[in-house]
């Protein structure tokens, strides 16, 4: 087959990739020339930005979605003796918030067609572990996860903590925007440069209840109130005066990285769109293929996801082949490829608490057997689809 350069493609294809226009430079500039870079006006308008567009009522910004799992979880009140539940199929991330909180881990396994937890295997977990007061689900690859049925399982009394890292600009089943709350207590996004939007690093945390709201905002600064309605030990004529009133951190975001969120922000729309196209032209390509299983491929579920994954499921051994070889090859022809996710049980630092996670997770370990992400970013030409659909069925044949 034609080489990239023959077919006009002229760059590295990594699996996901940021999309700046001359409007974020421009935003980013102007806040380098403001009065501020840090604790000025644009964090706040990048939260009322985000609230609007997910329809939720509160925003808080933050430098990773990391951190905001992190001060969410805290914000409950996770402690040590607790027990949160996620999946295995995630970032570690969304497992370690439990443990910076000193609490335990368990996972429950996903659904096979989606990849999320699956209202089943959370059901088990719970019977298992009765103690788990926070659950913490995965919108993964940009499709919503199925909140009704997990708040159904869950029960009114625990807390819904969903990691919607892949899924800004998402929407679920009901039609509403991911992080609008009809479901989950609060909502993480990620704005990491591959993600649907992108602060360069950054997240947020979105809920509905002001009490939640107000802790996460004294978590991500140190705890420190200045608000003199709020202060506890009487110096509110001291223009100068501050309190720390919990152990908070340093997990702020710069008016820098927010005035290139709000820009954005402001085209998700339309970064929405051509991840849609893509992975239309994705599915056309691959459909009927031998050995070949596409993820998250329902039309309805296509209709709603962000897309921020395409991910191919692969019988490697059928097709006498093995994951490194071909995503070597795919490199040769420039063309980026990556697993999400290594198992959490599968990590040593996670080892230990799940010792026969194989055989606990059959739905996750399959998936991680046969996963490959291929390049889907809004910036793709279809010249560049076209010639990495292209080039892996030919290195699959091959």
């Amino acid at each position: 087959m034609a080489d990239a350069g023959e077919r006009g493609v002229t760059r590295f294809l990594g699996y996901g990739r940021q999309s700046i226009e001359q409007e974020d430079i421009d935003a980013v500039v102007a806040a380098l020339k403001g009065d501020f870079l840090t604790q000025g006006p644009l964090v706040p308008a990048l939260e009322k930005a985000l609230a609007e567009a997910c329809g939720a009522k509160y925003a808080v910004a933050v430098s990773s979605a990391t951190a905001g799992l992190h001060i969410a979880c805290l914000a409950v009140g996770m402690k040590s003796g607790d027990v949160g539940v996620t999946q295995p199929i995630t970032f570690i991330a969304s497992a370690n918030c439990f443990a910076y909180c000193g609490a335990e881990i368990e996972l429950a396994d996903v659904d096979p067609d989606t990849m999320m937890m699956a209202p089943a295997a959370l059901s088990e977990a719970l019977k298992r572990r009765p103690e788990i007061n926070v659950v913490v689900p995965v919108s993964f690859g940009g499709l919503s996860s199925d909140g009704a049925k997990l708040r159904a399982v869950a029960g009114p009394d625990r807390v819904i903590i969903e990691d919607a890292s892949h899924s800004f600009g998402a929407s679920e089943a009901s039609g509403v925007r991911v992080g609008g709350g009809s479901w989950a207590d609060m909502t993480v996004f990620s704005f990491h440069p591959v993600k649907p939007v992108t602060t360069g690093e950054g997240g947020a945390v979105l809920t509905n209840d002001k009490a939640l709201y107000e802790k996460l905002l004294l978590l991500r600064s140190h705890g420190i109130e200045r608000d003199a309605d709020k202060l506890t030990v009487g110096e509110v004529d001291d223009p100068w005066w501050y309190e720390q009133q919990s152990l908070g951190f340093n997990y702020r975001l710069t008016d820098i990285q927010a005035a290139l969120g709000v820009s954005q922000v402001g085209r998700i729309d339309q970064f929405m769109a051509r991840r849609r196209a893509v992975a239309a032209q994705y599915d056309a390509a691959f459909a009927s293929l031998n050995h070949i299983r596409l993820v998250q491929s329902d039309p309805a579920q296509r209709a709603r996801s962000g897309h921020h994954l395409y991910i191919l499921r692969i019988d490697f051994k059928a097709l006498g082949t093995t994951r490194r070889e071909v995503m070597a090859r795919l490199k040769e022809r420039q063309i980026g490829t990556q697993v999400h996710y290594i198992p959490v049980y599968k990590q040593p630092y996670h080892r230990p608490r799940f010792p026969d996670g194989e055989a606990r997770f059959p739905v996750s370990e399959a998936f991680y057997d046969e996963a490959l992400t291929i390049p889907c970013f809004p910036s793709m030409t279809d010249a560049e689809v076209a010639y990495v659909a292209e080039t892996i069925k030919s290195v699959l044949k091959g």
